[in-house]
């Protein structure tokens, strides 16, 4: 199970969640940052930096909600493979 940005990062420009993430699998879109799942190794550690509790485990209910920003706010979208690709990537910058 992967993690996922929800809407409520629409945006923020925090990025704590970035700075404690092992293996840089954030992307920056237009107003919001995303995870790519294939980058992802589910540890959690972006979970309790977000301040905006805007990171969540990936369920059926938030993909469902993904899918309502694709057609609400295309420049921010589905968190997907796809989509983070087409983002800039948000480095680690040292802890």
């Amino acid at each position: 199970m992967t993690y996922v940005v929800t809407e409520k990062c629409i945006m923020c420009k925090y990025a704590d969640c970035v700075e404690v993430c092992p293996v840089d699998c954030f992307y920056e879109g237009e107003n919001m940052l995303v995870i790519n799942p294939s980058e992802c190794i589910d540890c959690g550690v972006c979970v309790p930096e977000c301040p905006i509790d805007a990171i969540e485990a990936e369920s059926e209910d938030n993909l469902k909600c993904g899918l309502k920003l694709i057609m609400n706010f295309p420049a921010s979208g589905l968190i997907s493979h796809k989509i983070s690709q087409q983002w800039q990537k948000q480095k680690n910058i040292g802890i």
